[in-house]
């Protein structure tokens, strides 16, 4: 374009203008100054009362304290969290739908030969929110005694005893399977539409273990509602400092952590986005969320948007080993 004026000042005054409408034109409506201005959505692909619900409600209250507008939960269970998935990557990616996911979702490439998302193509990673160990969890009811009576148990009646998941294709069903790999023992899976379902029929003894995330067992745990027996890696949890780790029970190579991370749609813009991660990670310093992160053997990730996708692509190729080496499959 070609501006030809003798004054100098005039000239240089309409190139300014030029220039800031073109700006104007290039960020469009994707501009989003004030975020957040409205309530925003967070998908939770599971059912409430499971473990991803268990760090999402926290979060949401803190979330409105801190910025004056509501988190609001929208639970989408089913097919061990790739329903939500979808939807979510599906939403308009203007900041104002979220979506909570977990390890499950870094397993499910594995499991699932069609989904109708890419967990790395169709979202852009905000936050690692929680990273907390797998737990053994049995109804005291059902399977009496410590980890060493319960084997002894299992290796008794092969077949006899089951395990509930998540679904087939969670964290829980490949926990289930590593740790049936690695003793040689049998345990029936059985899947269920999320982490809460499978909880309260292990409460209620129709089911008879569970190898869950800490998080959502942390409370049933305290209240005698279950036993936890073992913590999947090489140490004890501050939290439950009394429950014996795998390592020191035989398994030095039972290492399974559930994680919990907050994605954005694909096209959710940069400067969104920044705001976003600095406001997950402003709620994450707050002594509410320490203290409740604290209380159920939990640790915030502390890692950049970067970093988590790097950690989440990792998860992914190392979930596609397990899952080949287990032989598990959808039931």
């Amino acid at each position: 374009m070609t501006v030809d004026f003798d004054v100098n000042g005039s000239r240089r005054n309409v190139l300014r203008a030029a220039a800031a409408g073109l700006a104007a034109l290039s960020l469009g409506s994707h501009a989003q100054p004030g975020w957040p201005g409205k309530p925003v959505t967070l998908v939770v692909p599971f059912p409430a009362g499971g473990g991803t619900d268990a760090f999402a409600r926290p979060l949401s209250a803190q979330f409105a304290k801190l910025t004056g507008k509501q988190l609001i939960i929208d639970n989408r269970g089913g097919a061990g969290g790739t329903l939500g998935a979808g939807i979510a990557a599906r939403a308009a990616p203007d900041g104002y739908t979220l979506f909570m996911g977990a390890v499950h979702h870094a397993i499910a490439p594995s499991m699932y030969p069609k989904l109708d998302y890419d967990l790395e193509k169709d979202f852009v990673p905000l936050a690692l929110m929680a990273n907390v160990p797998q737990v053994l969890v049995v109804n005291p009811k059902n399977i009496p005694g410590d980890f060493k009576a319960f084997m002894a148990q299992v290796n008794s009646k092969p077949g006899r005893f089951n395990y509930g998941s998540a679904g087939a294709g969670t964290s829980h069903h490949l926990a289930g399977e590593l740790f049936k790999q690695q003793t040689k023992t049998f345990i029936t899976h059985i899947p269920y539409r999320g982490a809460g379902p499978a909880l309260q029929d292990l409460i209620g003894g129709n089911v008879d273990m569970m190898f869950d995330g800490l998080g959502s067992s942390a409370g049933h745990i305290k209240g005698g509602r279950i036993k936890a027996l073992m913590v999947s890696g090489s140490k004890r949890n501050p939290a439950f400092p009394d429950v014996p780790c795998a390592a020191e029970l035989g398994l030095p190579d039972y290492t399974v952590t559930t994680w919990y991370g907050i994605w954005a749609p694909k096209g959710t813009p940069a400067d969104v986005q920044a705001r976003i991660a600095e406001e997950l990670r402003r709620a994450a310093a707050t002594d509410e969320l320490k203290a409740i992160w604290a209380s159920n053997g939990a640790d915030f990730g502390n890692l950049t948007p970067p970093q988590f996708g790097a950690f989440v692509s990792s998860e992914v190729k190392r979930w596609a080993t397990v899952v080949k080496a287990s032989g598990a499959k959808l039931e």
